[in-house]
């Protein structure tokens, strides 16, 4: 250490800041020194902008350095190195190489023997810098070096330029702004020039620059991409003075700002001598005093004078100006848009019927027999067979192909409702007659399936431990047996509907009363009755079975619910907005149901959207007494009052983006009107696209 710590002699030709490292002594940043000899080109003032970056004691004196050189000495004795390996200058060769690429690395580059520099480990938190901070004389001083993560302590001459460059003087302490400079260019006049060079070349010769340019322009003037400028118009302009009044102008009308609406103007009753139909007499008067004044016609009472001199000064025009200040200040304003909508585009466009075919064109067959209204009507599943009841208490079944009566069964009461058992190993039907439903057997068609029947039926045996059953199962009489009835069920009020289940083993009735006893499930294998609901939602206008699901759909008033029967909920509710549901049909697949209104509606609920209708078709006039779905073409009906019958084309699609296209196809008229009544009851072919439909006149009709 004695040699660091020794005296320090220059040699005129070196620099005051240039020293050479001992082995021993503590390694400082290197500083970008410029070595100048006195034989160096740099001008003066060159050398002196590069020598604050080398050392600030350049024009400092011996002892100075001595001076600085024994204060490092100083600090040099306090710091004890344990190692030869930390003496050495150990210096970063990764070069210009940026070191972010080494952040993901545990060193920050390589020394001269191709060894990895790793990084210092760094484990102080701020506690450790806080005693730093305390202990350290030299913490303030203490900078880190980037380029191999250590500690540097900046010199005095370092600190020192850091504070010139602070205070925004120059780097080298020696550098004078404002010395003397020589006017080299001077106001004398001399005889020769300061410089002698010869001209350029390009000076006296054209420029194939500016030929091209010139080129390219006429070109462009040629082609009549650049065209002259017009001479201004001499023509004197006019603008109109009252644009700013006329609402209608643009300059008179802002983008937000709503006139006011412009008081009435004044009619013959506010005449001072208004014709004599315009006076009120004197009853006229004393009942206008005797209304309320938002109640009033006029807010005065028209008076007659001889003359305009006799025409007392108006009472009321303060108040009317009052009013007419709190419309302006109090009312708002809005403004109407009118849009120009084409007639055109407000008609949906729809296919063309005849390319919607096959449908119902024309009336084929006519089925007469009653004597009464035919109310309901069922085809067969296998499609030959038709059954109707009528008020005249009888039920008649049908040959569809022949018109022709098979067989006529008296039931002694008026039938509201028939449905055809649609399994197709069971030939039986259900009517519905006052409080009963009568299980008939019409013995048409295949013997084995009309005997197989009463097998089914006979092979019943009742339960040891009777239970109690909102209805009673009843066996008909040997007189009755003969006219084809098998069982009876009683219930204890009228029944207003009856329906099968897909598979012929379940059937639903409406009855009609208020409560929970509304809607009763049959069993027909166990001869068993059940009451599926504890509580009543409405009059219960009819009900249907899911054709694929296990879902009862009850249709009251006002409201479609939908149960789950196996979890016994209620799954989903539709509001069909329509006074009164009478009718309702369900769609083959099962996502789609129609309905029809007593107010002349025919609403389609799409169970995938949404629980309000997808459609509402008002092309009936009077009420809708039945609706039904086909079940294999894509085609529903509707029967009215209005004694027609309304075909439609229905399909539904596969794909749940697309929705149902419903297109009215025919209008069907055949049925006369009776007792203000038309069609009652309208039912599909189950294979051929036909419909049946029975009417108040008591005829049955066969549109194919």
């Amino acid at each position: 250490m004695a040699g660091a710590c020794g005296k320090h002699h220059m040699s005129p030709g070196s620099l005051p800041g240039k020293r050479r490292l001992e082995p021993d002594q503590e390694p400082q940043i290197q500083e970008p020194l410029l070595l100048s000899d006195p034989d160096s080109s740099l001008s003066d003032s060159e050398e002196s902008v590069f020598s604050g970056l080398e050392d600030s004691g350049s024009d400092t004196s011996d002892e100075d350095t001595e001076e600085v050189a024994r204060a490092g000495c100083d600090k040099d004795n306090r710091t004890e190195k344990t190692s030869e390996e930390q003496e050495q200058d150990i210096r970063n060769t990764v070069g210009n190489v940026p070191l972010a690429w080494y952040d993901d690395f545990p060193h920050v580059g390589y020394d001269l023997d191709g060894k990895r520099i790793y990084k210092p480990l760094r484990t102080r938190d701020e506690l450790d810098q806080f005693l730093d901070k305390m202990d350290d004389p030299d913490f303030w001083r203490t900078v880190q070096d980037k380029m191999t993560g250590s500690d540097l302590r900046l010199t005095d001459e370092q600190v020192a330029l850091v504070h010139r460059l602070q205070r925004g003087q120059f780097g080298d302490s020696g550098f004078d702004p404002y010395e003397p400079a020589v006017d080299f260019f001077s106001g004398d006049i001399m005889i020769h020039p300061v410089t002698n060079r010869p001209a350029d070349k390009r000076s006296f010769i054209p420029s194939l620059v500016e030929k091209e340019k010139v080129s390219r322009l006429v070109h462009a003037i040629k082609m009549g991409w650049i065209k002259p400028r017009r001479p201004p118009d001499s023509t004197p302009s006019f603008y109109d003075l009252w644009a700013q009044e006329d609402p209608n102008a643009v300059l008179g009308r802002h983008k937000m700002h709503v006139p006011a609406p412009k008081l009435a103007l004044p009619g013959h009753a506010e005449s001072y001598n208004p014709p004599p139909e315009y006076l009120p007499t004197e009853e006229e008067r004393l009942a206008w005093m005797q209304q309320e004044p938002i109640e009033r016609k006029l807010n005065f009472l028209p008076q007659k004078f001889p003359s305009l001199r006799t025409v007392p000064a108006y009472g009321r025009f303060i108040q009317e100006r009052f009013e007419r200040c709190l419309d302006l200040y109090l009312c708002p304003r809005q403004r109407k848009m009118r849009v120009n909508v084409d007639p055109e585009d407000l008609i949906p466009k729809l296919p063309r019927p005849r390319d919607l075919q096959p449908f119902p064109v024309c009336q084929a067959l006519v089925y007469r027999g009653h004597s009464d209204l035919v109310r309901c009507l069922s085809v067969s599943p296998g499609g030959q067979w038709l059954a109707s009841g009528s008020d005249d208490g009888t039920l008649r079944l049908w040959e569809v192909a022949t018109a022709r009566c098979m067989k006529t069964v008296r039931v002694g009461g008026v039938i509201r409702s028939i449905a055809w058992n649609p399994n197709p190993t069971i030939c039986l039907v259900a009517a519905a007659m006052d409080d009963a439903v009568v299980l008939l057997n019409p013995a048409l068609g295949d013997r084995l399936l009309v005997g197989s029947t009463d097998q089914l039926l006979e092979t019943f045996t009742p339960p040891e431990e009777p239970t109690l059953q909102p209805a009673h199962w009843l066996e008909v009489s040997e007189e009755e047996r003969q006219r084809g009835l098998r069982l009876r069920i009683c219930h204890s009020k009228p029944v207003t509907q009856v329906t099968w289940h897909g598979r012929g083993d379940y059937l639903a009735v409406v009855l009609s009363s208020q409560g929970h006893t509304q809607v009763l499930i049959h069993q027909l294998s166990r001869r068993r009755s059940q009451s599926p609901f504890r509580r009543s939602h409405g009059q219960v206008q009819c009900v249907a079975f899911h054709p694929t699901r296990p879902f009862l759909l009850v249709a009251s008033q006002r409201s479609i619910r939908i149960y789950h029967l196996l979890r016994q909920e209620l799954t989903k509710k539709l509001m069909p907005n329509c006074k009164w549901v009478s009718s309702m049909a369900v769609h083959p697949a099962g996502d789609n149901i129609i309905c029809g209104s007593y107010d002349s509606k025919l609403v389609w609920f799409d169970l995938d959207l949404s629980t309000k209708p997808y459609k509402v078709l008002r092309h009936h006039k009077k009420a809708l007494r039945a609706v039904a779905f086909h079940p294999r073409y894509p085609l529903f009906a509707s029967g009215s009052d209005d004694g027609s019958v309304i075909v439609c084309h229905g399909m539904v699609y596969n794909d749940l983006l697309q929705n149902p296209l419903l297109v009215p196809v025919k209008v069907l008229k055949g049925h006369s009107l009776t007792r203000d009544l038309g069609v009652l009851d309208v039912a599909f072919h189950p294979t051929q696209p036909w419909v049946f439909s029975s009417g108040a006149d008591g005829t049955i009709r066969l549109f194919s």
